[in-house]
């Protein structure tokens, strides 16, 4: 007995005095993974459990290996006056009290085989939420896997002798378990039978429903998902929730008939085999709009985007009727919605970029709900051929998103989904994905014959039944509507439609205004077009430019340690501020303070721009002795302010560019720039430029103010980051080159609003400054590519003065000759037209050649839409020169063939237009600085032989 009083002491220090705190973590250890759930813990030797141990401990004196190992541990511990592990004790004093509740306290064999079967059955609800999805029901086919895997896990329990995998058997399903805490299948119980237990798993996880959330490693987060799939009775409907989804149903399913009806050799891209998209779109704005949300911007492919239009934004029908006339040519709280097709979701490398950006600070849209039409197949394209991860949506656990797949002939199944994405997104601010799993009832298009490439596929399709009609008939059977009821619900909806389109025959006109104007209040006329056509000068006040500069000069935090680099830097600026000049940082400095000080929010993104690539914009500076401590000098011009928000961008532009457009389209009293690392960066952003920026106004109606920066310069540095691609840009400007046009008061304006984008590579800060400003305060907003230097950032000869910059003064489309030979302009016998950095090797050649009174230069700083106007003036002012076009550029590069075209067409093609340049090549550069300054000194050798095109034709 004496060892028993012994032991009872050490536990009684050891064990109760640990135990008896309240609020102690209670911590199981199980299958390598730790599980915590908060609460007080019972005291170890208290009542029945003491008996228990005293059991034990009599049992492990007479023979240690008759008692479990982690008693053999634990009294080896106690006996040699040890500290034990209380996690070791929490284990034990569990096993203790379950053992002792059920009677087995004096059968050790049985305690430890029902330990072991607690343990399996914690193992088994684990492995339905892991991998419950593989079997779930999900394609409304069902001939295929909705995952590529096409396995059953065997650790799921799909027959009874898989109840072997963890040594339990058909006996046991009778055997009532205790639930663990990370489960919710036993609503207000809190043990079930292992039948029952299986039964709700299989209800939960292997339905129509197939949950992918395990991954997140986020404990709350997977609790609130279990919670909300596991609790019993949680998916029930209203009997009037479910005929809101059976008429949302029905002006789905019509829709497509009515307009397959009516266009049948139209190509619509419809909704067939996903009609239940509209209800899950609606079910999701309601939710949302429920939790506070105001707006919702929704993004999505071409399929069933007429649909959308008509019967969730609620587009008026005659809009959408008439443009199948072929005599037509067509802040608060805000959430995001994605539409995505399944095979773009895996393969598109956008997806992934645009993830990776859910949860950076700087371009967050605090969630965004991914909805992904799964039609189980890509155009042709089978899913085995298209991806490698098992689902489509595989590419959003990357972000820890919560993935919801869905069978889409389910209707309920999908709206429950929708709701809990919803309040997913709106809980935790977090990304959230439902995959709708269903087919495509007719080809990728209407006129598509899907039978050549998967005809097993389709001869189910075409014997599959319509998910209305499936749905129908289960409300009407269960009593919820009546056949009339539905009937009258379609009749409605028709009547609606035919109304609609005899309106539409009327309807010549497309009235956009109002698309036009709902995110920009304020821009357009009752027409839609601007209301005005003119713009201020871009100018500003002295006052204005000595603050800015005497700000972008300091570090206006206190106690704040800078780079002493970065000091000399501040201290160069400051001795520009009082010398009435500005360098090309300076300069943008400026135009961007003038607008915070006017209330307009500025923003600029793309990698590494808050010191600048080149080092020398420096708008966040980093204390140098405090970890992660930054200063702004912007967001501290004023008191009352626009905020600047200056931020560095993962490393992707097909993504970022892709935010930036979005961010300006919904901003337009925002400058919202985006700065290529090199100018050749922009080529992984093609995608974006092409398809929205250049042709986003033509094919979208949508207008963008959006701002490229573009670093561009033959430096001697390679191919490599050379060259922006101006003719890429210039390629893709709508302006008509063999036409002459019509020089009125307004042309300059009028022009910009015909253009579909601006091309500019500006020459000097003063002008980098007015063209920033000009983005704003024209009446009406168009995408701007700047062709900014990198030499030039530094170069002496390269600084404007505030005289250039100061109220009255505007953005010089062309900067014409203002030297020697401006002032004899007969006696000049060449004009040299450029653009950019090259000028000023123009410049210093002409005066090592003393050829300043003979040769004029003048520099394009408007590229696009080219300056008419002006260009005229210059010629007519040099009647006897030779015109020359020379450029830094490779002749298949650069301006020449945007410029030559446009320049004859000034001059009706009565005067040549001479190339000097680098000759054609297939790399934007050399990668060798002795050929580079080799090619260099030949043009500008050329640009100044007065005699090098004498006898030559054009």
């Amino acid at each position: 007995m004496s060892h028993l009083k012994l032991f009872a002491a050490m536990v009684q220090w050891h064990g109760i005095k640990t135990l008896r705190k309240p609020g102690i973590a209670r911590r199981v250890l199980f299958h390598g993974q730790r599980y915590v759930s908060s609460g007080t813990s019972e005291p170890f030797l208290s009542g029945s459990n003491s008996n228990y141990v005293e059991e034990m401990y009599y049992a492990w004196l007479e023979n240690p290996q008759s008692v479990h190992k982690s008693w053999d541990l634990f009294f080896r511990n106690a006996n040699a006056g040890q500290t034990y592990d209380p996690h070791l004790a929490d284990q034990l004093e569990r096993k203790a009290s379950f053992l002792q509740s059920h009677g087995l306290a004096q059968t050790p064999g049985k305690a430890e085989k029902l330990v072991e079967d607690h343990l399996a059955v914690q193992s088994l609800i684990r492995v339905y939420q892991i991998r419950g999805h593989h079997v779930a029901q999900l394609d409304p086919l069902g001939i295929l896997d909705a995952d590529l895997d096409s396995f059953v896990p065997s650790d799921l329990i799909t027959t009874i002798d898989k109840l072997g995998f963890y040594g339990l058997h058909e006996s046991d399903l009778d055997k009532v378990f205790q639930l663990p805490t990370t489960t919710f299948i036993g609503g207000n119980e809190n043990s079930l039978s292992l039948r029952e237990i299986i039964k709700r798993l299989e209800n939960t996880y292997c339905q129509h429903i197939g949950l992918e959330f395990m991954f997140i490693n986020d404990v709350e987060q997977c609790q609130w998902i279990r919670q909300k799939f596991e609790t019993p009775g949680v998916m029930k409907f209203t009997n009037e929730e479910k005929r809101t989804l059976l008429a949302r149903l029905v002006r789905s399913m019509r829709f497509e008939d009515f307009l397959a009806r009516k266009w049948s050799s139209e190509k619509r891209f419809g909704l067939e085999g996903c009609e239940v998209m509209i209800p899950a779109l609606k079910t999701i704005i309601d939710k949302s709009s429920e939790m506070g949300i105001e707006y919702v911007i929704m993004g999505m492919p071409h399929r069933g985007r007429l649909n959308v239009l008509a019967n969730v934004i609620r587009k008026e029908l005659e809009q959408i009727f008439c443009q199948f006339d072929p005599k037509l040519e067509a802040a608060d709280e805000v959430m995001s919605i994605l539409l995505h097709g399944d095979a773009a979701f895996a393969g598109q490398g956008v997806v992934y970029e645009t993830f990776h950006l859910s949860d950076l600070p700087s371009y967050t849209t605090n969630g965004t709900i991914h909805v992904v039409v799964n039609n189980q197949i890509g155009f042709t394209t089978d899913p085995r051929m298209a991806r490698s991860s098992p689902y489509p949506t595989d590419v959003a656990r990357v972000v820890n998103a919560p993935i919801f797949h869905v069978n889409a002939d389910d209707p309920e199944a999908v709206m429950y989904v929708c709701s809990v994405a919803a309040e997913w997104r709106n809980t935790f601010n977090k990304d959230v994905v439902v995959d709708l799993v269903c087919y495509r009832r007719r080809g990728h298009n209407e006129m598509d014959e899907p039978m050549f490439t998967q005809p097993l596929m389709y001869k189910q399709i075409h014997k599959q039944v319509p998910v209305l009609k499936k749905y129908a008939d289960k409300l009407i059977a269960d009593g919820t509507v009546t056949l009339q009821e539905f009937e009258e619900e379609i009749a409605k909806y028709d009547r609606i439609c035919e109304e609609a389109y005899t309106r539409s025959k009327d309807n010549k006109i497309l009235h956009i205004k109002h698309w036009l104007d709902s995110p920009w209040p304020g821009f357009f006329n009752v027409d839609g077009e601007p209301k005005s056509m003119s713009c201020p000068p871009t100018g500003i006040s002295e006052d204005l430019l000595t603050h800015i500069g005497n700000v972008a000069s300091s570090v206006p935090v206190k106690d704040f340690k800078i780079h002493a680099g970065l000091s000399r830097i501040l201290r160069a600026r400051l001795e520009m501020t009082k010398n009435r000049v500005v360098d090309w940082a300076l300069a943008e400095y400026m135009a961007f303070g003038s607008f915070l000080k006017e209330g307009i929010h500025v923003r600029l993104s793309g990698q590494d721009v808050e010191r600048g690539t080149f080092s020398h914009r420096h708008h966040v500076l980093h204390d140098q002795e405090v970890d992660k401590r930054t200063c702004v000098p912007m967001n501290h011009l004023w008191e009352q302010q626009a905020p600047y928000t200056v931020c560095n961008s993962s490393l992707s532009e097909y993504g970022v560019l892709g935010f930036e457009l979005g961010f300006a389209m919904a901003s337009p009293n925002a400058l919202v720039c985006w700065e290529a690392q090199f100018g050749d960066f922009h080529n992984t952003a093609q995608c974006i430029i092409d398809q929205f920026i250049s042709s986003g106004q033509a094919k979208w109606v949508r207008h963008n103010g959006i701002v490229l920066l573009l670093p561009h310069g033959m430096e001697g540095m390679g191919p490599e980051h050379s060259s922006a691609r101006p003719e890429r840009f210039l390629q893709m400007s709508n302006d008509d080159s063999d036409a002459y046009p019509e020089f009125t008061e307004q042309f300059e304006v009028s022009q910009l609003y015909e253009c579909n984008w601006i091309v500019v590579n500006c020459s000097t800060p003063a002008n980098y400054f007015h063209v920033l400003r000009r983005q704003i305060l024209l009446p009406f907003r168009k995408p701007l590519i700047v062709l900014t230097p990198k030499s030039l950032l530094r170069h002496p000869e390269a600084k404007s003065s505030f005289d250039e910059m100061v109220s009255g003064t505007t953005f010089q489309r062309v900067i014409p000759e203002n030297g020697l030979a401006a002032q004899a302009p007969h006696e000049v016998k060449r004009v040299i037209f450029c653009t950019g950095k090259v000028y000023y090797d123009l410049v210093k050649e002409r005066k090592n050649q003393d050829l300043e009174k003979q040769v004029a230069i003048t520099r394009l700083e408007q590229i696009s839409p080219f300056p008419f106007d002006l260009l005229k003036e210059e010629l007519e002012k040099y009647p006897g020169a030779d015109l020359v076009w020379c450029q830094e550029e490779h002749k298949n590069s650069g301006y020449y063939d945007y410029v030559k075209p446009r320049f004859r067409t000034i001059v009706n093609h009565t005067r040549p237009i001479w190339y000097v340049g680098r000759e054609p090549a297939a790399a934007a550069a050399t990668g060798n600085k002795n050929t580079h300054l080799v090619s260099l000194r030949r043009f500008l050798d050329t640009a100044f032989n007065l005699e090098a095109f004498e006898g030559k034709t054009f």
